[in-house]
């Protein structure tokens, strides 16, 4: 094998390490771009949106059913007593003014179905997976949330989003309020609210009640 024939083939391995080497950063370039898009995206979403949080005692039938009774309570309550007009800071102020109301028809709840476990109640920033709700799709990050913890919170939790109001009106088919929607889309721009409701027409699974640990 003469030396000419070595260097002939030697120059074309480095020509093609070199476009391997281009399209690995290209590649790499491209993906960190994507993931800073995606965190801005989740950034902005989150200031727009207030989630509620149950979580129960633990995952017995028992406490998991007294968690569904207590979501019940609180929702009925806050649907008659939290003004309407308000935006997600507003929201946000005005749940943490009634966190005692909260916290007592809470235990009123349980006492009533037999369970004298404490409930604490709190807005606070809480970290979510990403999340299909009805037909919207919540990626993974911090959002500001109205916490109910139930005895230990060791179980399943449900939650759904208080602002704009997105908590189902149909439950046995997740249908999501055309209002809240609305105000949702309202709020953000049209490339992010496309890229959380385009996400769900590729997925086959989906969280009925929105349960994790």
């Amino acid at each position: 094998m003469d030396r000419t024939y070595i260097e002939k083939h030697a120059n074309q391995l480095i020509f093609f390490l070199a476009i391997l080497i281009a399209t690995i950063v290209t590649a790499a370039a491209i993906g960190r771009t994507r993931t800073a898009e995606a965190a801005k995206r989740q950034e902005h979403l989150a200031e727009e949106v207030l989630r509620f949080h149950v979580l129960a005692n633990s995952d017995s039938q028992r406490d998991q059913e007294l968690k569904l009774k207590v979501r019940d309570a609180v929702l009925k309550w806050m649907e008659g007593e939290l003004p309407k007009a308000l935006d997600v800071d507003e929201t946000a102020g005005w749940l943490r003014r009634h966190t005692d109301e909260l916290e007592e028809i809470s235990k009123k709840t349980l006492l009533e179905n037999g369970s004298d476990d404490t409930v604490s109640a709190a807005v606070t920033t809480c970290y979510f997976p990403d999340k299909t709700y009805g037909d919207v799709t919540f990626p993974a990050g911090n959002y500001e949330a109205l916490r109910l913890e139930i005895g230990n919170a060791k179980g399943h939790n449900w939650w759904c989003v208080l602002y704009p109001d997105l908590c189902f009106l149909d439950t046995t088919n997740a249908v999501l309020p055309d209002e809240g929607k609305k105000k949702l889309k309202n709020v953000l721009t049209e490339e992010e609210y496309s890229q959380i409701t385009a996400e769900t027409k590729f997925r086959i699974k989906w969280y009925f009640w929105g349960d994790d640990k």
